[in-house]
């Protein structure tokens, strides 16, 4: 196994996935760093939860060579789940057992003796802000609570390597902001995560480095900031017009902007200067219901590469 602390914790050349018929996974490659948080960036199919399982060495590659934590998964499977942490995009907590007994039972997978598993059950409880509800059989929990007890509990062996699926699917604002917090801890004690999502403020906040997965193949990858001054302009004008008047528009938006893209329900004007942009819109005697200038975001550079919003 190697122990270079430079090279990457996940390797992946050609990566491939089929199920019979259907390409999953199509001959990808990555490397996620020590320390790195990664993020796989797509809309549900893309192939992002297939990847994920082959990094965590429950499904086997079809072709290509994965190496993670400098082993081969499919050979070295045992090995390396001892030194993972997993967080699935379905909770699978014990319903009728209380809190720090789901913590108790799940260190027992590890062999942790059951004085140590106490004392770290107390260390994890308290980190996801769960310790006053240890006694409390989990059925009583919040979604945002389950989900924070489900990383709790991912983080029981002390992982090199916490991977998260679709980890706030489902939360409340408030609930998925505690959640970005703690995962933000755990990155700066330098627990590497490896996290999928089809949220693009998640991506933002998380990732220092992503790849956008559409049709089973990376379309993009760097880090979110790199991703949109590659891709989008600096700002974007949005502009609604009353029903029937958009498709009725025909060339008169023309040389106003870097890009136009038509949603069913709004156009998105790609330009360096929204607010000049609206002006001119104006000059050309268009009145849109409303305008909005905005920052561009990872949701514009998946605009832009498969001509889709993430969540279709």
């Amino acid at each position: 196994m190697s122990t270079d602390s430079s090279a990457p914790l996940i390797h992946a050349r050609g990566l491939t996935k089929r199920f019979g018929e259907l390409l999953a996974v199509d001959a990808i490659d990555f490397d996620v760093a020590r320390g790195e948080s990664f993020g796989f960036l797509g809309p549900n199919g893309a192939g992002k939860t297939s990847t994920m399982r082959m990094i965590g060495a429950v499904s086997p590659r079809t072709e290509g060579m994965l190496q993670v934590l400098g082993m081969d998964p499919d050979r070295q499977g045992p090995q390396i789940r001892a030194r993972l942490g997993v967080i699935p995009q379905q909770d699978t907590l014990d319903m009728e057992l209380t809190v720090e007994e789901n913590l108790w039972i799940y260190a027992r997978y590890f062999d942790m003796p059951y004085r140590e598993a106490k004392v770290r059950a107390r260390e994890l409880l308290e980190f996801v802000q769960l310790q006053e509800r240890a006694k409390d059989e989990v059925e009583q929990l919040s979604g945002g609570m389950k989900r924070r007890l489900t990383i709790a509990r991912g983080l029981i062996n002390e992982p090199d390597l916490l991977l998260l699926d679709e980890p706030t699917t489902g939360l409340d604002p408030q609930a998925r902001h505690l959640l970005w917090d703690r995962l933000y801890r755990l990155k700066q004690r330098g627990v590497t995560l490896v996290l999928t999502t089809h949220f693009m403020d998640e991506a933002e906040q998380l990732c220092d480095r992503l790849v956008v997965m559409d049709k089973a193949k990376i379309v993009a990858e760097g880090s979110p900031r790199q991703l949109i001054d590659q891709f989008v302009t600096r700002e974007v004008l949005e502009l609604r017009f009353p029903v029937g008047v958009q498709e009725t528009l025909d060339g008169q938006l023309d040389g106003l902007a870097d890009r136009v893209e038509a949603l069913p329900d709004r156009l998105l004007l790609y330009t360096p200067d929204g607010d000049a942009t609206a002006v001119a819109v104006h000059e050309r005697g268009l009145t849109p219901e409303s305008v909005l200038v905005r920052r561009s975001t990872l949701e514009d550079v998946f605009l832009r590469l498969t001509g889709r919003t993430l969540i279709e």
